[in-house]
Parts: structure tokens; sequence; C-alpha cells
């Protein structure tokens, strides 16, 4: 279970507060794969990050009594001056996991090849993002939050790691960030849409692509 108590979250653009979440009180179950929808700039990436903890709520706090994923999109898990095989033994260390074979998962499965053994910041958003799906699909969570990252690399890569994540899901739930509808429907049985810092649930991800529709709408 994850559970948002009086979230908020906002930040201060040309001297007037934006929200990407407002007092937002939410309880994430498990057993339930979400779609998150929002226009762009409403803050989708922000609150997956609030939820894996790599940032902060302005006030409230976020409860986990589960083991959660960082996002899998999110470059900036990684630290760059530091070799993808590094990386990866810290985070290995950082969830308990053992860090061999964590290592050997990652180096099979990601493909880097000799750019294995150098430095993230010299990656491209491609590689670090087969980096961060390796890590994530190398140790097993309750939850996975996944931004956008299921199209990444070559079609054989892509069938890879579509196999992976399916496997991963029969045991585990996901929160996913995706503009494709179809991902949405594939993925995720239900949906929230986040519109001018609130979040709204909808028991039938079809209802939270129609909600999220009407809202782009009318603007």
């Amino acid at each position: 279970m994850i559970r948002l108590d009086r979230v908020t979250k906002s930040f201060k653009l040309k001297g007037e507060t934006r929200y990407i979440a407002k007092d937002v009180s939410f309880t994430i179950p498990r057993g339930d794969s979400i779609g998150l929808l929002g226009r762009n700039g409403a803050g989708k990436s922000t609150l997956l990050r609030l939820i894996a903890g790599t940032i902060k709520p302005t006030s409230g706090r976020i409860i986990r009594r589960a083991n959660v994923s960082f996002p899998l999109g999110f470059q900036g898990s990684f630290n760059g001056s530091l070799t993808g095989e590094q990386n990866v033994r810290f985070v290995a260390r950082i969830y308990g996991h053992d860090t061999q074979e964590l290592v050997d998962y990652v180096q099979d499965f990601a493909e880097l090849g000799k750019s294995y053994q150098m430095p993230v910041k010299t990656y491209s958003s491609g590689m670090k993002a087969r980096l961060a799906f390796g890590v994530s699909m190398g140790i097993n969570f309750d939850y996975y939050l996944v931004d956008e990252i299921t199209a990444v690399g070559d079609a054989n890569f892509k069938k890879k790691c579509q196999q992976v994540f399916r496997r991963k899901l029969q045991q585990s739930d996901i929160i996913m960030v995706s503009h494709s509808n179809g991902a949405l429907k594939e993925y995720c049985t239900t949906g929230v849409v986040l519109e001018d810092g609130s979040l709204t649930y909808f028991p039938n991800i079809d209802d939270a692509i129609s909600q999220h529709n009407d809202n782009m709408a009318r603007r």
C-alpha cells in the first residue's frame, strides 16, 4: 500500500505559485495497476518521483508499506560520474539485493557493451533508459513506476522488455505515465487523472481516459 497523506507539492514560476498536488490524500492499494493521466506540464512525472521518494513533498507525507521502484523513465536516478556498473552496485546495496547477481543481470539485459564501464554522463537518453529498465527488472518490486519507458531500443529489445515486464506484473502492480492510450489499456486496469493539483480516481481505465480527453478539449 502507498498512501499520500495531505500531500502538497508546489513551485514558484515567475513569482506565481504552481501546484503539482494540492492537499491530496489518496491510497494506492495492491492488486490494481494504475494509469496516470494529465496534460503536459500537469506534473505526472513529478508525482511519480514523489511516490518513489526521489523528491520530497512541500508538505504532507507519503507512506510506503511496499517495495517501490524508482521511475523507469527518470534519468536523474543515476550518478553521472559513476559508471553504469557502479550505479548498479549502489542500487543493489540500497535495496539489499545480491550485488554481483544484479550487476550480471543488468549487463546481460541492458546490452550496453563496453559502455557499462563508462560514466553514465556519457550515455545517450536511450542508454540511460536501458540501464534503468534493466536495474528495475533485476529487482522484485511490489510497484513498478513507469514513465514512457517501454518504447526504448530496437524491435528486438522492445520485445525483450515487454516479455520480462509482463512476467513481473504477474506478481507486481504498475503505476504508469504514458501518452499512448493503447499502452495504458494494455497494462492498466484503473486510472488517475491529475488536473490543477487534484487527483481523481477512476475504477476503469477507459473512464479515466475519457475524463482526460474532456479536460484537454476544454482548454
